[in-house]
């Protein structure tokens, strides 16, 4: 394994197995959010999670505002991680914004690819015309400067709906004292790109079977997304989980992991 990389991006491998599932958190949380889902997989698999750079326990000092101005960067370096420390063929789960990073990394690299896990993707957050992202301009907008202004205070406000499942208040109160642990510098830069970001036209470029783990109730990526996902992603499925928020990983783990098992039976044939 490249130290430089697993340092840079903290990575982590446990389980065993053939094939490796990658998996990469969303905005402002990192690689611990997995925690409920990853250990249903470490039998099977060589299981591999990380931290994109400028979150969790990255390497900070990596953080280059020219690289991170599209999810390219990420992207790239997700394919570098899966050269220093994948074996055999990769699954991978990204949440959010992560779900494009591994889309990107599919398009460039597909023969790395076996399957990809999409939980709560959104290729854009605005509306256009016939797409419904969820937001209008001016919402994005009043977002990101509501952030500018003060980050602390929109991460309390806005981390527990993001989570939603408000009868879980441990779980609302997780994401926003990692929302709060952010550098807010990087985070304000990182928001931007993730919800400013247009990959609508990368959609259809990507042939790696995807599985598309949607929740019926997400302020974030509401159906409308999940439905032109699956309209327009080749060799795509789309699951629907009976839940509240955003993060469904964290909040209904047992019928994520259900669905993804479904899933795999039939990509990994």
């Amino acid at each position: 394994m490249s130290s430089r990389v697993q340092v840079r991006n903290n990575v982590r491998i446990s389980g065993n197995g053939s094939a490796t599932m990658v998996f990469a958190h969303g905005f402002g949380c990192d690689q611990t959010m997995w925690r409920f889902l990853a250990p249903a997989y470490h039998d099977r698999f060589r299981t591999l999670s990380f931290d994109l750079v400028g979150s969790g326990g990255s390497d900070l000092s990596a953080y280059d505002r020219e690289k991170y101005a599209s999810l390219h960067g990420y992207a790239d370096d997700l394919l570098e991680i899966l050269d220093a420390c994948a074996t055999g063929p990769v699954v991978f789960v990204g949440h959010s914004v992560s779900t494009m990073i591994g889309l990107l990394a599919t398009i460039k690299a597909p023969e790395k690819f076996v399957a990809q896990v999409m939980v709560g993707p959104s290729p854009c957050y605005i509306n256009d015309g016939e797409y419904a992202g969820g937001f209008s301009h001016e919402d994005i907008g009043e977002l990101l400067e509501t952030m500018d202004a003060n980050y602390l205070g929109w991460s309390n406000s806005m981390a527990p709906a993001i989570m939603g499942v408000p009868n879980r208040p441990e779980l609302r109160e997780e994401l926003t004292n990692s929302f709060c642990r952010n550098d807010p510098d990087i985070a304000k830069h990182f928001a931007r790109v993730t919800f400013l970001s247009d990959h609508r036209a990368d959609v259809p470029r990507s042939t790696v079977p995807a599985l598309i783990l949607q929740c019926s109730d997400d302020l974030v990526a509401p159906l409308s997304v999940g439905e032109y996902l699956h309209r327009n992603l080749p060799c795509s499925t789309l699951h629907i989980i009976d839940n509240v928020g955003h993060c469904p990983h964290m909040s209904a783990p047992t019928e994520s992991s259900r669905a993804i098992d479904q899933f795999l039976a039939q990509a990994l044939r």
